[in-house]
């Protein structure tokens, strides 16, 4: 079974975004602010249906029962998208927000963090109760925030190369025109 096909068995229909086509025969998928309905990203040029899940991480509940939330470790960015595409294995770690001032840097540094802390518990969950014992090992990750959602959109003309590789490296794509999943990961 792929790594693709176990998440998708572990993961509540509900936390999960489906792929739609578009007018060409081609996927992309529509990312969504829960709170804010004018809120949203259509990432373009998405993988096949079973390479690929779109979770929306802040769907798993916040771990403040247990944790104090004193540096953060409580937050999650706002989706994860983990692709196989036989080329590349990346989970994509997405934090939209509506401004730019929405949020200072060191917050968004946190959802991002915690959205890969999420991404460990699956990967652990996958590896004990799933028998995967190299489950996501192969996988890189790339971070994103995605900024001024709401202002008038313009080309999308941000520096891509492949290190937002770490939260604290994102890739700050603002005013979004028509983003293509592969400039994300860092590919061409």
């Amino acid at each position: 079974m792929s790594d693709i096909a176990i998440l998708k068995e572990m993961i509540q229909e509900s936390a999960k975004v489906p792929l739609v086509e578009d007018s060409y025969g081609k996927k992309k998928v529509t990312l969504r602010e829960p709170d804010l309905p004018n809120c949203f990203v259509t990432i373009h040029g998405m993988p096949n249906d079973d390479q690929v899940i779109i979770i929306k991480a802040d769907a798993f509940t916040s771990p403040e029962a247990i944790f104090s939330g004193s540096k953060g470790e409580c937050k999650r960015a706002d989706f994860v998208i983990i692709a196989d595409t036989g080329k590349k294995k990346v989970i994509l770690c997405i934090e939209m927000k509506a401004k730019a001032t929405t949020s200072p840097e060191w917050k968004i540094i946190q959802q991002l963090k915690g959205a890969q802390c999420f991404v460990a518990y699956c990967q652990k969950i996958g590896k004990e109760f799933w028998s995967a014992k190299q489950f996501l090992d192969a996988y890189v990750y790339r971070f994103v925030t995605i900024r001024n959602i709401n202002i008038h959109k313009k080309p999308t003309r941000e520096s891509i190369t492949d290190n937002h590789d770490c939260p604290e490296n994102m890739l700050k794509i603002s005013s979004p025109h028509y983003l293509q999943f592969n400039l994300l990961i860092g590919g061409r």
